[in-house]
């Protein structure tokens, strides 16, 4: 395998790494490869693929497929009275703090972090190319909460969120899911695993066969507007 080509597939790089097809995986660990890079291209023919990459054993790279897959269906998101409540503090954007949301995503001092330097810059340089994407919470000026995540068509893939007030990280995923909007049919809001938290929020589970079918669809529709890809015209 070589390094990333310079061709296009649509609006897309083209890697010359390739992803096996998770559909046919036999295989009972989320833990699927390791290996490859970091480059814009190849992180985004693994989301079109179904994998997301997170560091394994120090240096290596590992590309994960989660079975089951953890996603937010967008009509099925429960916004509590508490949580209504807390949102009235905040004002939310998009796209306007990004090296902060990623870095205190990666902040070293919260509990089994894995968002390294590599990821940090590797993410950065793809929100700079269009594809990455923030979501902040403020409360005054203060940037108090937010997540960031990778938008391919219909699909967003959520990596990471942090909160420094009360439902700040919440809140940025409320925004996020009226930003996607609730009315696309077949937009797909990738969690990749559902643990109790996000279970509250409504997150759900896909096998990995019926999330490759959904992602398949959801990655040739167009992008929300406020995650439009770059234009190459």
């Amino acid at each position: 395998m070589g390094p990333p080509s310079a061709a296009f597939r649509g609006d897309r790089p083209v890697s010359e790494w390739a992803f096996p097809p998770i559909a046919l995986l036999d295989i009972d660990d989320d833990l699927i490869a390791v290996g490859a890079d970091l480059e814009p291209a190849t992180l985004l023919e693994a989301y079109c693929t179904g994998y997301f990459p997170m560091p394994v054993g120090g240096r290596r790279i590992g590309w994960f497929s989660p079975d089951p897959r953890g996603i937010l269906p967008l009509d099925g998101l429960r916004v509590s009275r508490s949580l209504r409540r807390s949102m009235r503090r905040y004002r939310m954007t998009v796209n306007q703090a990004f090296d902060e949301v990623i870095r205190a995503c990666g902040d070293p001092r919260r509990p089994n972090g894995w968002i390294d330097r590599r990821v940090i810059q590797a993410y950065t340089q793809l929100h700079h190319l269009g594809w990455a994407h923030s979501i902040e919470v403020w409360e005054d000026d203060t940037l108090v909460g937010g997540l960031y995540g990778v938008a391919i068509g219909g699909l967003f893939a959520g990596e990471s969120m942090f909160h420094r007030r009360t439902d700040a990280s919440k809140a940025a995923l409320v925004h996020l899911v009226e930003q996607l909007g609730s009315e696309r049919p077949g937009t797909l809001l990738d969690v990749q695993w559902r643990t109790p938290h996000l279970a509250s929020l409504g997150v759900v589970e896909l096998s990995r066969q019926a999330y490759a079918a959904r992602l398949a669809r959801a990655i040739e529709l167009p992008a929300a507007p406020a995650f439009a890809p770059p234009d190459r015209s």
